[in-house]
């Protein structure tokens, strides 16, 4: 096979592009030059936002093209419409914030979907991935699919929620773990996502699949007591009740990464319907082994996780916590 990746230096490209590797496909890699991609790609240079930029690709032809892209959907339409004709599939790595908020639990692939427009500048985030869907299935209609993945978390990751709990508990004290226990979590490590997107890519698949694990795949608690395990700081987790938490003014998903509470509006990007990613072999793996292998990849950078400039950065402030916690 023979792929290319648009972008394939940072996080969910990065691990589609290692993966590829693995498989013994070979690899394009187009990017802005601004990180080294993995050994053993092709890289073209080149900054897809500009109709001059797009000029490394005017010649060649992939069997498969992967797209993590979420800012402005005329990048997606211009760079699709110029590979159609070069290029047997198209993979768009979407979200699942392109559902109409606040979806209903336990929502699938038939729910209403915010408005977007392919031709649009950039709006917000679920437009403009809504937008960017619409242009892959413009340009490649049934040979796009459409991966709509929810909380993403694992080694690579810079957006700084799960890098956030393991320097957190590598720090020791006493640390807030928002309750209850048993809250059930729902999300993916990276590397299952780039292992069930080539293999439906390569079966041919297309349209949009939830990509996400099996709503209550791991707890809040497991989850932090992996982090715990990991890093094996001397944490003491301190469960708080989620009243206590908002009446502190403290920020669910923000101040505290990862989790939702039961009952709000954003929790049911923790109840997602994923059968149809199940059934067409997703797998997703122990969360102890996504957190100590995260852990592996934050203390090879001495624990300085990278940050993308247009995420917020995430986690309580030390004085936030101690508040909370009654020190």
């Amino acid at each position: 096979m023979k792929l290319l990746m648009l972008g394939g230096t940072e996080f969910v490209g990065r691990a589609i592009t290692e993966d590829a590797l693995a498989r013994g496909w070979e690899v394009t890699v187009f990017h802005r030059g601004h990180h080294a991609p993995p050994p053993g790609v092709r890289a073209v240079h080149g900054d897809r936002t500009s109709v001059e930029g797009l000029a490394g690709l005017a010649d060649g032809e992939w069997d498969l093209v992967v797209d993590t892209w979420s800012g402005a959907p005329t990048a997606v339409r211009d760079i699709a419409r110029l590979l159609a004709d070069r290029v047997g599939r198209y993979v768009y790595i979407s979200s699942r914030s392109v559902y109409a908020y606040p979806a209903p639990a336990g929502l699938d692939e038939d729910g209403p979907l915010v408005e977007g427009s392919a031709d649009a500048e950039s709006v917000a985030y679920a437009e403009d991935k809504r937008g960017g869907e619409l242009a892959a299935l413009d340009a490649f209609g049934d040979r796009a699919l459409l991966v709509r993945a929810g909380l993403i978390i694992g080694p690579y990751e810079n957006v700084g929620r799960l890098p956030w709990w393991l320097n957190r508990a590598a720090r020791g004290g006493p640390m807030v773990a928002p309750g209850p226990r048993g809250h059930r979590l729902q999300y993916i490590d990276v590397r299952d996502l780039a292992a069930w997107t080539l293999d439906a890519a390569e079966a041919g698949r297309g349209g949009p699949y939830n990509l996400v694990s099996p709503v209550g795949h791991a707890t809040m608690e497991e989850l932090l007591e992996a982090c715990l395990s990991a890093t094996g700081g001397n944490a003491e987790l301190r469960w708080i009740d989620p009243a206590a938490i908002e009446a502190a003014g403290v920020q669910p998903w923000t101040d505290l990464p990862i989790w939702l509470p039961d009952g709000s509006e954003l929790h049911a990007h923790m109840s997602s319907d994923v059968s149809r990613a199940v059934e067409t072999g997703l797998v997703c793996r122990p969360v102890a082994e996504t957190v100590t292998d995260t852990w592996a990849w934050l203390r090879s950078l001495d624990g300085d996780a990278p940050q993308r400039p247009d995420r917020s950065t995430k986690g309580i402030s030390p004085e936030q916590e101690a508040t909370l916690l009654g020190l």
